[in-house]
């Protein structure tokens, strides 16, 4: 069964770690049995509680072996497969109550075995968060640090922010040069020291006088394969210390120009605002590396009035969707965090091969299979679907970049 169609969430309950089960999602019909009965006996188990509760390892499944709940019960609970990829691990500390005369916080560790997730998830970034906020959300939720995304997106930016858990993070690698397509709002009439909103203003002029056409002009100028100068405040190193970290520290920085690939840029609609400000709403679909600040900066100093980007909404990074994204609201309220399995996310990210049971064993001691004339690494799968490995040809044999999924499991 794939780990991906059931999720969990259990909380702790009483001192000596006693335990109760909140409730589990999207659990097999087949089981409903066995689900009812293991619930009924964690919940006989937590009849007294003097612990405080709280949520737990949401999206993983995880218990405590005490008091007759063993792994086995647990396990045909949910419709989990005797062998499969488990981990033992130290959940976090409990705070329990304090005997008399204890003025200090008591906390007892809970050993748990947790069944390990992995997989992508699409997210649809607030405003406001970092992406490295988001990925301290999703660690929390799934249970585990071993998270990444593909791709940052400024604190004021919002839409997909792809992110990947457990071992499906080692294909993050393969969306690294993947195409984006973004809305976006440039206000013409000032320039700032970020090229968005949330800089200080650094010059201007009134854009009254800029005409639709001349818009378009200033955008098609900036259409197809072009050297950009990235944004001074950027993640770019320069000598070993980001861009924006000595822009903040008041040294002035000279990127030199990348080259970057902008597919199509639209014009939506244009607003005149008090001020002399002109608002041009966008659709921008450009290759990796791409700055859409740097595309307001440039449309601005072209016309002579200054420019910088008001609002950034990604849509899409390589086949993955707004369409499909989930808030992080949802992700709280119980929704699975890791929808995608590793199978699933690669059969988008790259073109597959289907190989026979002995070929996944030798694939999965790290070996090379015969080649099948292919270019690029492509992904491998199992005779049971699974994602095994992501290979690429050489040499006459078809040796594995990554290995997902060890002999024997």
């Amino acid at each position: 069964m794939d780990q991906s169609s059931w999720s969990c969430r259990l909380a702790e309950t009483v001192r000596g770690a006693k335990w109760r089960r909140d409730h589990i999602a999207n659990a097999p019909a087949t089981n409903t049995a066995a689900t009812a009965s293991t619930s009924n006996a964690v919940n006989t188990m937590a009849s007294s509680s003097n612990a405080r509760a709280g949520p737990f390892f949401d999206g993983a499944l995880g218990f405590r072996e005490a008091n007759g709940l063993t792994w086995s019960i647990a396990r045909k609970a949910a419709n989990i497969p005797a062998r499969g990829p488990v981990r033992r691990v130290t959940c976090r500390t409990v705070e329990t109550a304090r005997p008399a005369g204890f003025r200090g916080v008591r906390t007892e560790p809970l050993s748990c075995l947790v069944v390990d997730r992995a997989g992508f998830v699409v997210v649809d970034k607030p405003a406001g968060m970092t992406s490295h906020d988001v990925v301290a959300r999703l660690r929390r939720l799934a249970g585990t640090r071993r998270v990444g995304h593909a791709g940052t997106l400024d604190p004021m930016a919002t839409g997909v922010l792809v992110l990947a858990v457990g071992r499906a993070t080692r294909l993050l690698t393969y969306l690294t040069g993947a195409d984006k397509e973004y809305h976006a709002t440039i206000r013409l009439g000032v320039s700032t020291v970020t090229d968005d909103a949330e800089g200080e203003p650094t010059g201007g002029a009134s854009a009254d006088a800029v005409t639709e056409a001349q818009v378009r002009a200033g955008l098609a100028a900036q259409t197809g394969a072009i050297q950009q100068v990235p944004s001074a405040v950027s993640a770019i190193k320069i000598n070993g210390q980001r861009a924006y970290k000595r822009v903040r520290d008041g040294a002035e920085v000279s990127l030199p120009p990348r080259p970057v690939t902008v597919y199509r840029l639209d014009v939506d609609a244009l607003r005149r605002e008090p001020g002399g400000l002109l608002d041009v709403d966008v659709r921008v679909a450009c290759s990796s590396g791409t700055y859409v600040r740097a595309i307001a900066r440039d449309l601005g100093a072209g016309l002579g009035v200054g420019g910088h980007l008001t609002a950034l909404r990604r849509t899409r990074v390589a086949d993955f969707t707004l369409a499909e994204a989930v808030t992080l609201d949802a992700l709280l309220d119980g929704a699975d965090p890791v929808p995608l399995s590793p199978a699933a996310a690669a059969a988008r990210i790259l073109p597959g091969r289907t190989v026979d049971a002995e070929a996944a064993r030798v694939l999965g001691h790290g070996g090379s299979l015969p080649a099948e004339g292919r270019t690029g690494p492509y992904a491998v799968y199992g005779p049971d679907g699974a994602l095994l490995a992501v290979a690429a040809e050489r040499d006459g044999r078809a040796r594995p970049q990554i290995v997902l999924a060890t002999a024997g499991r």
